[in-house]
């Protein structure tokens, strides 16, 4: 068996920036436990399986794994996914299905490998628990006590079909000082898969409205350069804190990496209450290639 693959950089229109994504086109053959081992071989913090569509009004049907497990949602495996989709078939929208539900994503073309995808969440953010103590939280990231929370923002869970602990830090040097203490991760994380998106508000970046870490350990994830389903949680908290009408902001991440990258989200609140979540962003394709599965 053999399949060809497209590798992007995700949330960028920089090669060898972004967030990498591989994305396995024509793979209704493969069995779960093959995807999961393919994701593996390929070592990225996500890797998309394109199969048939269960609906002829849908382009395709998406799978989306990381290392080790498989996951519902994913904003930067959409994105990519789009993208692939659209150039190739030069489409303005398509629609996929994925496990949390269909998500109809809008496609510009911006150079031949280069294309900008746009969504709407198809689960819009909600409460998903309660957060640690801030001294708890300090701990697992070598911060100080005083350095959790920003501006209005206080730690907080919330998923968008994954779940998210959102953790507010004082400023943008505290973001980059962290420093992970993964002793005691579990217990002091212990919804979901104990994963964490860090953030702070970005008031001296031009163009720029936050900056955002995540780190993963229970998704075989070290840190991740940019993470689409962890900014959609985020559209949550941001909704509290945020007037009614219609708002975009800029979010990068991946900048402690060398991975920079950057995230559009939309929101829309009326009678203070969010009624639309969206994620956008870049994806540029480095490469192509073969998968040589044996017979």
């Amino acid at each position: 068996m053999k399949l060809n693959y497209v590798l992007l950089d995700v949330f960028t229109t920089e090669r060898l920036k972004g967030n990498p994504l591989a994305v396995v086109l024509k793979a209704d053959g493969l069995l779960d436990d093959q995807m999961q081992a393919i994701a593996a071989e390929f070592n990225l913090s996500e890797t998309v399986f394109i199969q048939k569509a269960q609906s002829e009004r849908h382009a395709a049907a998406v799978r989306i794994f990381t290392p080790s497990i498989e996951l519902p949602f994913a904003g930067h495996p959409t994105v990519g996914a789009a993208v692939v989709l659209g150039l190739q078939n030069r489409s303005t929208a398509v629609r996929l299905e994925e496990q949390v539900g269909v998500i109809t994503c809008v496609i510009e073309r911006v150079e031949k490998d280069v294309g900008l995808a746009r969504f709407a969440l198809p689960r819009l953010p909600e409460e998903a628990g309660h957060a640690p103590a801030a001294d708890a939280i300090a701990g697992t990231l070598g911060l100080d006590p005083e350095e959790i929370g920003c501006g209005p923002y206080r730690p907080a869970v919330f998923s968008a079909g994954v779940p998210y602990y959102l953790v507010p830090v004082r400023d943008a040097a505290a973001l980059k000082r962290i420093r992970l203490e993964r002793r005691g991760w579990d217990d002091t994380y212990p919804s979901g898969r104990g994963a964490i998106y860090v953030f702070t508000l970005t008031p001296d970046e031009p163009g720029n409205d936050f900056a955002a870490r995540m780190f993963a350990p229970g998704m075989g994830l070290g840190e991740d350069p940019a993470t689409g389903s962890a900014a959609a949680a985020l559209i949550g908290l941001v909704a509290r804190h945020t007037d009614n009408g219609q708002h975009e902001f800029r979010l990068r991440q991946g900048h402690e990496m060398g991975r920079p990258s950057l995230i559009t989200m939309q929101l829309r609140k009326d009678s203070d209450k969010l009624i639309h979540g969206g994620i956008g962003g870049h994806a540029v394709i480095v490469g192509e290639g073969t998968l040589n599965l044996g017979d």
